[in-house]
């Protein structure tokens, strides 16, 4: 999404987008006061990390998310009133598990899951829409409009997202009634558009240009991207930071894409009892995974890793990004084991000096982002390092990052200098506060466990 620098104070940005808070229109779900008490209590020999927590835990629900008449929740990103696909979903993601005990969590997380759904009918090639059929937009752009979009930068993990969303949800409340009508049509049509993305430069219909912009806010060749080989993975013009991709094939979400198509083979055969369906995705996966397989692993300094990008003709993109997927967040989404060996030697890469976008300082070390200044580190990024590592002196160790590096404000970040965290980029960013969230439950249960 678009850099934004800190300037206004979040309250004021909430207004000027014309959204209200959540406790304006109803209270919090119990479950969500009781389990902030509870993990803060947890955290009293550590009471900065305990205030983080308890500010950072009910940021999406307190300051992000509107609730409509018509049963749907709407859930925009902070300091930009938009609701992306991907954003949303990740912002509501350490709430899931809890929605089992409480009912009015469940209607919030399945309203938002029906707002996504309705969107991706409107055009499954957006990225971020309008709360309602505006016209607001974040530029003018070369490429089809809609007055519900927001952004139409086309991104492979906006049409998974939901999907990981719902199936985790359905999982954790034994709720189905979110597979309706309309989702069964958003999931042909995603399937149907990753297969004419498997052949984008014969197929596709999608073309985006923006003019006077950075090159990472468009794509070259005529809004097309770069020249593309046919491989089986399904072509993706911007990463999950909203810049252009390098070369067209975007090795993590189409890691993503294999783990949402197991996902509807599941929702397929065991809810709609659809084993055309079924095959569909099973078939596809196979596709796109054996492309991978085949394209995206490279050789660096005698080990066998993944590519961040490559483009089938040869060429590859050694590098990670803190936006999620990213190769750093593989096993979190579910396309490997968190020990497989090949996962293992590209984690070793993307912390090391190796990823051109690992960065360190006096205060924190991690994954950086083209996204934003050279130099700064992000919160999700340190947050996903710890979600997926094997040890808990690692998961300690990004625990005391996050907790000097909040600037002083209380909240988390996108992009920081690890010199100087009073300097950072976008001041109300739910998606990084609800991340560092889940990461400190999964840290305490971790240390339960030992």
């Amino acid at each position: 999404m678009p850099l934004l620098v800190r300037t206004r104070s979040a309250t004021q940005r909430l207004r000027d987008c014309g959204c209200e808070r959540l406790s304006v229109n109803m209270q919090l779900p119990q479950i969500i006061d009781k389990t902030r008490q509870d993990v803060v209590q947890q955290l009293q020999g550590r009471p900065k990390l305990a205030a983080m927590f308890a500010n950072c835990f009910s940021n999406t629900l307190d300051t992000t998310t509107k609730r409509f008449p018509d049963g749907t929740t709407y859930v925009f990103t902070g300091d930009i009133p938009a609701m992306w696909l991907r954003d949303s979903s990740a912002q509501l993601s350490p709430y899931v598990e809890l929605a089992a005990d409480d009912v009015d969590l469940q209607r919030l997380i399945a309203g938002a899951i029906k707002r996504q759904i309705r969107y991706i009918l409107i055009d499954p090639y957006a990225n971020a829409f309008n709360k309602e059929a505006n016209g607001a937009a974040w530029a003018k752009d070369e490429t089809e409009t809609n007055p519900w979009v927001w952004e139409r930068k086309y991104e492979i993990d906006s049409l998974c997202y939901p999907l990981w969303l719902s199936r985790r949800y359905w999982l954790a409340t034994g709720d189905a009634s979110v597979f309706d009508a309309d989702f069964k049509r958003a999931v042909f049509k995603i399937i149907d558009l990753w297969r004419v993305e498997q052949h984008h430069r014969e197929q596709s219909p999608y073309l985006f240009q923006r003019f006077d912009c950075p090159a990472s806010d468009t794509l070259t060749h005529e809004g097309r991207g770069a020249p593309i080989g046919h491989t089986g993975m399904t072509w993706s013009g911007f990463r999950p930071s909203d810049d252009a991709c390098r070369y067209g094939y975007l090795v993590p979400s189409n890691m993503f894409a294999c783990v949402v198509l197991d996902h509807i083979d599941q929702v397929a055969t065991v809810v709609w009892t659809d084993s055309t369906l079924a095959a569909s995705a099973r078939d596809l996966r196979t596709e796109i995974d054996s492309g991978l397989q085949q394209f995206a692993r490279v050789e660096h300094e005698g080990e066998t890793i993944y590519a961040y990008e490559v483009d089938g003709l040869g060429n590859h993109h050694l590098m990670d990004d803190a936006n999620v997927p990213s190769l750093l967040s593989i096993p979190y989404l579910g396309y490997c084991a968190v020990d497989d060996p090949v996962y293992l030697a590209t984690r070793r890469f993307v912390l090391s000096d190796a990823n051109p976008y690992f960065y360190r300082g006096k205060l924190a070390r991690g994954v950086g982002s083209p996204h934003t200044p050279s130099g700064y580190v992000w919160h999700i990024a340190l947050a996903m390092q710890g979600l997926t590592a094997s040890s808990l002196d690692e998961m300690n160790d990004v625990v005391d990052m996050l907790e000097a590096t909040d600037g002083g404000t209380g909240f988390l970040h996108e992009g920081f200098h690890p010199d100087d965290p009073t300097t950072f980029t976008r001041e109300w960013f739910a998606w990084a506060n609800s991340i560092f969230s889940e990461f400190v439950m999964t840290w305490l249960r971790r240390r339960q466990d030992v």
